[in-house]
C-alpha cells in the first residue's frame, strides 16, 4: 500500500535530506563537547557557531542574538518568564491574545496565578488582533506583549509590525511566536520591530527537540534554568550539537527556498481549496482569506464531523483543527475566539501543505475528501 498523503505539515515536517546529511557527521565522528578545548571540542564549537549564524540569517538577526533551546515551547517560556523576572520591578502587566499556542498561554497564565495582571486581547472573525484593541489595553506598567506571528490552526498572520510599534511607544517589550511562520514566509526582525522571536526546528524540516529564541541586543531577560553559562547564560546544558547543526542547515535551506516556495505552496493550497469548494456545497474557509500562511487551508465542511470524516480516510494524514481535546469535538480555543459556531467548528479540518506536496496528491486528496463528505451526508440523511 502507498503511504498516506501527508497534509499535516503544521503539526510537524519530515527532516529534509539536506538537513539529515548535515547532522549525521555530528552523531558519529564529530562527537566532541563544544566546551572542550581540544580538537574534538573545537570542531563541535565551530559547528554551533555556524548554525547560530545560519539561524540568524533566516530572520535578519545577528548571531549573538540567537539563543538555542530544546524546542519552541522552551523558547516561549524563556521569553515570557525571563522578561517578567527581569522587569518585575518596573511593572506587573502582561498582554497576549486569545489565539495563542499553549506554549505562550500557559506561562502567561502561570504568571497571572502569581499575581501578575494579564490582559487577553480578543480577535476578529479572521483571528486577527486589532491594533486599536492593543492600544487601549497598554498601560504604563505593561512590560511585555506576546502575540503570535501566524496561527497554527487557521494560518492567519498578525499585523506584528503595527502591534510592536504600539507596544514600544508605551515602553513595553514585544515577543512573537514565529514557530509556524519561520521558513514559510519571509521574516525580518527589524521590519517586524520585535524584541524576541521564537523559532521551531520541526516546523521547518529539522528534527524535533530543537528551537531558538531571538533576543534583541539590550533586551532585559533573566534565565529561568540554572547551570553552567551556556547560551549567553540563558540556557544551561551541553549543546545538542547534531540538532543545532540540523536547525542551522534547515534555516539555510529555508532561506534559499523562500523566494519561490511561498508561491508554489499557495498555488497548490488554492487548487485544493477550489477542488473542494466545487465538490462540497456550503464549504467555509476559516481564517483570513489573504493574510494567511501560504500552506494552510482550514475549512469547515457542513453537516459532518471533521474528526469522523478523517477517520474514514486512512489514505490522508491531516488534523482536526477544531478539536482542543483529543478524542472529542469540542470547539478549539482559536475557533471559539473567532466566534465560530459549534456546528461549523464541528466540521473543521486543517489541511497544511509542505515542500514535498505534489499536484497529484492535491487532486487525489480533494477527490477522497469530497467522496468521504458525500458518503457521510448521505448516511446522515438516510
Amino acid at each position: 500500500m502507498s503511504p498516506p498523503i501527508y497534509l499535516d505539515y503544521n503539526a510537524t515536517t519530515p527532516v529534509a535530506s539536506e538537513v539529515l546529511e548535515a547532522m549525521l557527521p555530528y552523531l558519529r565522528e564529530h562527537f566532541g563537547n563544544p566546551s572542550s578545548s581540544h580538537a574534538y571540542g573545537r570542531e563541535a564549537q565551530q559547528a554551533v557557531t555556524r548554525a547560530r549564524a545560519q539561524v540568524a540569517a533566516l530572520i535578519g538577526a545577528g548571531p549573538g542574538e540567537i539563543v538555542f533551546t530544546g524546542c519552541a515551547t522552551e523558547a516561549n517560556n524563556l521569553a515570557i518568564l525571563g522578561v517578567a523576572q527581569a522587569l518585575r520591578g518596573r511593572g506587573r502587566h502582561l498582554i497576549t491574545s486569545a489565539v495563542e499556542h499553549p506554549a505562550v498561554a500557559r506561562p502567561m497564565a502561570q504568571l497571572a496565578e502569581q499575581g501578575w495582571d494579564l490582559t487577553v486581547l480578543p480577535v476578529d472573525e479572521y483571528g486577527r488582533v486589532s491594533p486599536k484593541d492593543l492600544a487601549g489595553a497598554l498601560r504604563d506598567d505593561t512590560v511585555l506583549v506576546s502575540v503570535m506571528h501566524a496561527n497554527n490552526e487557521v494560518g492567519t498572520v498578525q499585523p506584528i509590525a503595527e502591534l510592536a510599534a504600539l507596544a514600544h511607544a508605551r515602553g513595553a517589550l514585544f515577543h512573537t511566536d514565529a514557530a509556524q511562520s519561520a521558513g514559510k514566509i519571509p521574516i525580518d526582525i527589524d521590519a517586524l520591530g520585535v524584541d524576541l522571536l521564537t523559532v521551531a526546528g520541526h516546523k521547518l524540516y529539522a528534527p524535533k527537540g530543537v528551537g531558538a529564541l531571538f533576543v534583541r541586543v539590550g533586551t532585559p531577560i533573566s534565565p529561568i534554568q540554572f547551570g553552567a553559562g551556556h547560551e549567553h547564560g540563558l540556557r544551561p546544558g551541553t549543546e545538542n550539537v547534531p540538532h543545532l547543526v540540523a536547525l542551522g542547515a534547515a534555516a539555510e535551506l529555508a532561506r534559499s527556498r523562500l523566494p519561490g516556495s511561498g508561491g508554489r505552496l499557495q498555488e497548490r493550497r488554492d487548487a485544493l481549496h477550489q477542488r473542494l469548494a466545487a465538490a462540497i456545497p456550503g464549504l467555509v474557509l476559516n481564517g483570513h482569506p489573504e493574510e494567511r500562511l501560504p500552506n494552510t487551508l482550514h475549512l469547515s465542511l457542513p453537516g459532518v464531523s471533521g474528526r469522523e470524516l478523517l477517520a474514514r480516510i486512512p489514505g490522508i494524514a491531516a488534523s482536526v483543527g477544531s478539536a482542543c481535546h483529543e478524542g472529542g469535538d469540542a470547539v478549539s480555543g482559536v475557533l471559539g475566539a473567532m466566534g465560530v459556531s459549534a456546528e461549523r467548528a464541528r466540521g473543521a479540518v486543517r489541511l497544511s501543505l509542505g515542500e514535498p506536496t505534489t499536484d497529484d496528491e492535491i487532486a487525489s486528496a480533494a477527490e477522497t475528501l469530497a467522496a468521504s463528505w458525500h458518503s457521510l451526508v448521505q448516511e446522515a440523511g438516510a
